[in-house]
């Protein structure tokens, strides 16, 4: 067992001057995702600096109504609030599909974020991973790529963020409140999370000692629904191939008064999609032009042997999900 040392933070500006003094020093919220890595020898932090104790778990409405969700909000909780069920119901869908009860009990909105990619060669220290190991090539390439990226590869990393809250929550254009050495600041998610470029090593723009405090959500449009959708390999406790979160309003004659969409399972980051949120602003609701949207989008798609499929199933799976936002409205999808 490698040793390392445990501190239990009082306040924030405590947990910061801590872990920025220490290069090898990390904060532990839930440790879902960090105690794995942990035991599998991906990670080896010297110190440990707890987290949860601090006031971060609260969930508390802004002025505009928007949401501020503390770092330390359970993932069970945000999904369950009734403010975040009725105003953001793709995220409380997100939130829903991912992981078990038990970890959702468990996992924080903080770490959630910060969580790794779950490649399997990222996760065994025997093979080369320029994500865990710079420098050391990348395993994946030439292996086994199904749930690997068709967006914003490189020839250094090929694997894909896991997370479903993040996709939901960059499509709903959240901000990252996060504490640092020079004080308070706000990052918005769609700039949060990197591609992997040259630096796959580097998930974040966080810089080491930076701290997440909160997430902030503004108010959705009038009359705008919103959903997510995953498809994954079982119906339970799997990660996704393909996601998307979308959020449509639409005007009197029915036309596209705003979109915002964003894919998961398919690129480093959490992915907006820009391209396909033009094509679908002021077009009619039509399938037709869904079809538009998922082809301008899925044109810079390159994938790899092996999970050429996903490409197909994103634009099935936009377009089934664009689809289902016109159809007549479920509880789940009305603000």
């Amino acid at each position: 067992m490698i040793p390392f040392e445990y501190r239990r933070a009082g306040t924030v500006e405590d947990a910061v001057a801590a872990v920025a003094d220490r290069p090898e020093a990390v904060f532990l919220a839930g440790g879902t995702n960090l105690v794995d890595h942990m035991k599998l020898g991906v990670a080896a932090p010297s110190l440990l600096v707890d987290i949860g104790q601090l006031p971060l778990s609260e969930i508390t409405e802004l002025p505009d109504g928007g949401l501020r969700i503390g770092a330390c909000v359970r993932n069970t909780d945000l999904a369950v609030h009734p403010l975040v069920r009725s105003r953001f119901p793709a995220l409380s869908r997100a939130l829903l599909s991912g992981a078990s009860g038990q970890l959702r009990n468990l996992a924080t909105t903080g770490g959630n974020l910060l969580q790794r990619t779950r490649c399997v060669y990222f996760q065994d220290v025997t093979t080369p991973c320029n994500k865990r190991e710079p420098g050391s090539g990348c395993a994946a390439i030439g292996g086994y790529v199904r749930y690997h990226a068709i967006l914003g590869a490189s020839e250094h990393c090929v694997a894909v963020h896991p997370s479903d809250m993040a996709v939901a929550m960059s499509a709903l254009d959240a901000k990252v409140v996060v504490t640092g050495s020079n004080g308070e600041s706000r990052i918005p998610l769609t700039e949060f999370h990197r591609l992997p470029g040259d630096r796959p090593e580097l998930d974040t723009v966080l810089t080491h000692g930076q701290l997440i405090t909160a997430v902030e959500l503004p108010a959705p449009p009038t009359g705008a629904r919103s959903t997510y959708r995953k498809v994954r390999d079982r119906a339970s406790y799997a990660f996704a191939l393909v996601s998307v979160a979308a959020e449509l309003a639409r005007t009197e004659n029915g036309d596209i008064a705003s979109a915002r969409v964003a894919f998961g399972g398919v690129a480093h980051k959490p992915w907006r999609a820009r391209e396909a949120e033009a094509v679908l602003h002021g077009s009619p609701a039509t399938e037709e032009t869904f079809e538009t949207a998922a082809e301008a989008e899925l044109a810079q798609a390159k994938s790899l042997e092996g999970n050429e499929f996903k490409v197909e199933l994103a634009r099935r799976t936009l377009v089934a999900t664009l689809r289902s936002l016109t159809e007549p409205a479920t509880a789940e999808q009305v603000r």
